[in-house]
């Protein structure tokens, strides 16, 4: 496993406790996992997701990453409506490995309330979490 230091957290995201990110794009949020939950994973193998059109409450399971250690539930951050899926996961999961904030992004949300966007870390408290978790 990397150093905090040696990963990435782009300053345009919002992140969650449960280590995923979140961006807005017009009226849809884009979710995907941290470059720490990617590193602290492991070599993902697997990666299981919703249907478009689902609909969850903030903080639902929405999915799991299965890697050579473990598997570990998704949550949501925001409640929504999944509008799109990431569908080249099913064929190249280490994406979430290669490129957690480009070709790795999981789902594409129309949220319900985008006020909850406010419950989400900037990239200094995110980092702030994981040095207390250190």
């Amino acid at each position: 496993m990397k150093e905090i230091s040696d990963l990435k957290f782009p300053d345009n995201l919002r992140y969650s406790e449960d280590h995923e990110w979140v961006t807005t794009e017009n009226d849809t949020i884009k979710i995907g996992i941290s470059d720490y939950a990617q590193d602290q994973l492991g070599d993902v193998v697997f990666v299981e997701l919703p249907v478009v059109g689902d609909t969850f409450a903030k903080g639902d399971e929405f999915g799991t990453v299965e890697s050579v250690k473990a598997v570990s539930e998704l949550y949501i951050p925001m409640a929504g409506e999944i509008v799109a899926i990431n569908k080249n996961l099913e064929d190249a999961p280490e994406l979430l490995n290669t490129a957690p904030y480009d070709e790795g992004w999981l789902i594409v949300v129309k949220p319900g309330d985008l006020s909850e966007l406010d419950d989400l870390r900037d990239k200094a408290a995110y980092l702030d979490m994981l040095k207390d978790q250190a």
